[in-house]
């Protein structure tokens, strides 16, 4: 048979040349010689011994050094403390705090005998999970609200202008941030001098038990909401300017493009946040809290970190406050890996992978 004679696929595998199209000779065959010979570069490429890889990765270890011992110094190191909740630490039995761990006497668990008994700690859970549950539901979808309008700005310097004084607040001390809120709302504050200047009567918010968690709601959403902007807005600015134009060419305006192709976009950021704010459900704000400890009472203001601070560090307790932080940290790492879950089952990674 004469070489005109032979099928020109059976040609094109024989001398190896590429089709018209572009695809590798041999059709299917040839594609999966190729991802087959792509698997093996890729398990040669793991195959590094140690030795190559620190050389190859020694810019990015040696970038990594400073913040991994940071870490290690001020997070993992403390940990070993603990011990102090099973005991009856005195801080005082030696010069050195860390030797006074070895000297002082074992009460096993007593300290936590102590804690659940008392219901005061009750109490301050109870206030700690409201305030939570208030934060997450009045708190934190408004950073995402916010960063969906300023995406939605057309000039840039109107968009960087809103970003920036949103996001100043954050700069604030919680000092500042208690004072601006009782020049507006406390007894001689703004809003009361208005209402006496008409004929009525003055009102103090501040010292009003009943409405404290709604403030302090309001108080977290003015200084930190801009903070959260920053994170949804990188997330945004990720999404390709092409799905928009598809979803417009399809006839989508403007609120369906944002619930089809900017929300999705987002739904990986917001599961990630959610997680690590659930995670954080114990912690609603030391600072914030004490500096208004004393105008609402601790009835309506006592929480966890309060608690701690009160019963145990104050009085010089340190194993009652040991003890009391270490369920804490027990409960908050329960609430990451179940919130975590969650976020598999919706389809999201989370904070680690399955």
């Amino acid at each position: 048979m004469s070489n005109s004679t032979v099928p020109r696929s059976r040609a094109g595998a024989k001398t190896g040349k590429r089709k018209p199209d572009g695809s590798p000779p041999g059709g299917d065959a040839g594609r999966a010689v190729g991802r087959r010979a792509g698997r093996r570069a890729g398990q040669d490429a793991g195959k590094l011994s140690f030795r190559l890889r620190f050389r190859r990765d020694r810019t990015l270890i040696l970038m990594a050094l400073p913040a991994v011992a940071l870490v290690l110094v001020f997070t993992y190191i403390p940990v070993l403390g603990n011990v102090v909740a099973f005991q009856d630490y005195d801080p005082y039995l030696s010069d050195n705090g860390f030797v006074a761990m070895f000297e002082s006497p074992w009460t096993g668990l007593e300290n936590f005998q102590r804690i659940f008994a008392d219901s005061a700690f009750w109490h301050a859970v109870q206030n700690t999970f409201v305030l939570f549950f208030l934060q997450l539901v009045l708190y934190f979808p408004i950073p995402v609200l916010l960063a969906l309008l300023i995406n939605s700005v057309v000039r840039p310097r109107v968009r960087a202008v809103a970003q920036a004084v949103m996001y100043l607040p954050h700069f604030f001390s919680w000092v500042l941030v208690v004072t601006v809120f009782q020049q507006i709302f406390g007894g001689a504050g703004i809003i009361a001098q208005t209402l006496r200047r008409h004929g009525h009567q003055g009102i103090d918010l501040m010292t009003d038990p009943g409405i404290f968690k709604f403030l302090v709601t309001a108080e977290g959403v003015w200084k930190d909401a801009g903070w959260g902007i920053i994170v949804f807005l990188a997330a945004l600015s990720a999404v390709s300017p092409d799905l928009y134009e598809a979803a417009a060419m399809d006839g989508a305006g403007r609120w369906r493009r944002m619930w089809h192709v900017t929300l999705p976009a987002l739904r990986p950021v917001i599961a990630l946040l959610l997680v690590l704010r659930v995670g954080d459900a114990l912690t609603v704000g030391f600072e914030q809290l004490l500096l208004q400890r004393d105008s609402v009472g601790p009835g309506a203001s006592e929480v966890l970190d309060t608690y701690v601070w009160w019963n145990g560090i104050r009085n010089q307790d340190f194993g009652y406050a040991a003890a009391a932080g270490l369920v804490k940290g027990v409960v908050g790492l329960g609430l990451v890996l179940t919130a975590n879950k969650v976020a598999h089952l919706m389809g999201e990674q989370g904070v680690y992978k399955k």
